[in-house]
């Protein structure tokens, strides 16, 4: 899998780090405190969608006050403390990094996530010691599935696009990751179980921990 790849690229929620049971319950609660139901279809309508673009559906979709910069201050609010004290990495995403890290390939985290909160993650995680690059999605023109988060970090790695390896957990990251013409990995998470066939016939491998990387029992997906 790592074969002439020069740098790994890893989403986070859900990829790098366990994470998204988190971010249902945040929804789930901040709705709940207005009175309003979690609708059956609102994780599949802001799947990939940047921190600012999620706030801004929220604003539009909901009869609520809030605009969307307060939105974000509540949701940033909410989830730093939990990022500090309940997130633990994915299954061998520790000992894959440093496995990276002692092998000299370059890495970066390509986030739909806020960069308050990447910053709440990587320093809970040490993630500064072994990522080089940090980029979120509302630092470029469009989120996920467009390629620009993932080719913007690939940027600021200075390595080519076919020369990057990544990691997503959801289909609209792995289409943004194929999209910016990169090989991509989909990692198992109980968030997306139900999505685990869709994930399948766009990722080019499929792993349930960074173990089978390491290991070789990785499993590769072949297309028609």
């Amino acid at each position: 899998m790592l074969e002439h790849k020069k740098a790994v690229i890893f989403d986070l929620d859900g990829t790098l780090v366990d994470s998204m049971w988190m971010w249902k319950g945040i929804d789930m609660e901040f709705l709940a405190k207005k009175g309003l139901a979690y609708p059956e279809n609102l994780e599949a309508e802001i799947e990939g969608m940047s921190f600012d673009e999620t706030a801004e559906y929220f604003a539009a979709a909901f009869p609520i006050s809030e605009t969307p910069e307060e939105l974000k201050v509540i949701w940033n609010g909410m989830a730093r403390e939990k990022y500090k004290k309940e997130v633990p990495f994915k299954p061998g995403a520790e000992h894959f990094l440093k496995y990276l890290k002692e092998k000299g390939i370059k890495t970066g985290i390509a986030t739909s996530n806020s960069r308050d909160l990447l910053h709440a993650v990587a320093t809970a995680h040490d993630l500064y010691s072994y990522i080089d690059v940090f980029q979120t999605s509302d630092e470029v023109k469009k989120g996920k599935p467009a390629p620009d988060v993932f080719l913007r970090t690939a940027e600021q790695l200075m390595v080519s696009p076919a020369g990057c390896l990544v990691f997503e957990d959801i289909p609209n990251g792995i289409l943004a990751g194929k999209n910016a013409g990169m090989t991509v990995c989909a990692i198992e998470d109980a968030y997306s179980v139900d999505l685990v066939e869709s994930k399948k016939k766009l990722a080019d491998y499929y792993i349930t921990s960074y173990e089978q990387i390491l290991d070789h029992s990785y499993e590769v997906l072949k297309h028609e």
